[in-house]
């Protein structure tokens, strides 16, 4: 049997990003608009359009059209498990990962850090 591990790390690489993993965390408590996250994370418009669309692109996100407004949700309910799970390894692990020479990066590096 051969596992393809090329859509998982397609999948952990989407993810990979603090400002995405920040709007994920807002569109999980509900609906939002690309306004919304602007003024909550503090972002630019076009920040928050380009990540919005890396995260539509790869199906995690969806959106709806009321008027001129998108709003915009999970697709995957099962993402919010994922989060989770990665939050409780985060949790046993310390700061093991942050503290890792090729991926780890000062907790303030993102604008989107603490949200």
């Amino acid at each position: 049997m051969t596992i393809v591990l090329a859509p998982a790390a397609a999948l952990f690489r989407s993810l990979g990003d603090p400002t995405r993993l920040a709007i994920l965390r807002r569109v999980a408590s509900g609906e939002v608009r690309v306004v919304d996250v602007t003024g909550e994370l503090g972002l630019a418009q076009s920040t928050v359009s380009k990540h919005l669309a890396c995260l539509r692109d790869c199906g995690l996100i969806d959106y709806r059209v009321v008027g001129r407004q998108s709003f915009y949700s999970l697709t995957r309910p099962e993402l919010l498990d994922l989060l989770r799970s990665a939050e409780q390894v985060l949790a046993a692990t310390g700061a093991a990962v942050a503290l890792c020479p090729t991926y780890g990066t000062p907790a303030d590096a993102s604008p989107a850090s603490g949200a």
